[in-house]
């Protein structure tokens, strides 16, 4: 799945979620480069629900979102 992100430096995130609703192949577009891959490395392999309870709102800085924040969302849309 390519979810468009709102808000963020990042663009979009690339994203797969396997049969096992584990979180595979994680990719931001654009962004904090080693901020970004250091959170797609960490939920690599995660259970779909735990990366969306750890990362949910998280903010950056006095945005009322972040990168993480976003793949939440992202997370949580392709499954609703």
């Amino acid at each position: 799945m390519v979810y468009q992100t709102k808000g963020v430096c990042s663009r979009a995130i690339e994203f797969d979620i396997d049969e096992e609703r584990k979180v595979r192949n994680v990719r931001f577009i654009g962004g904090c480069s080693g901020n970004t891959q250091g959170v797609a490395t960490l939920v690599e392999g995660m259970d779909v629900d735990e990366v969306i309870s750890r990362l949910e709102g998280i903010r950056c800085g006095m945005r009322p979102t972040s990168c993480p924040d976003q793949l939440a969302r992202a997370l949580k849309q392709a499954t609703a």
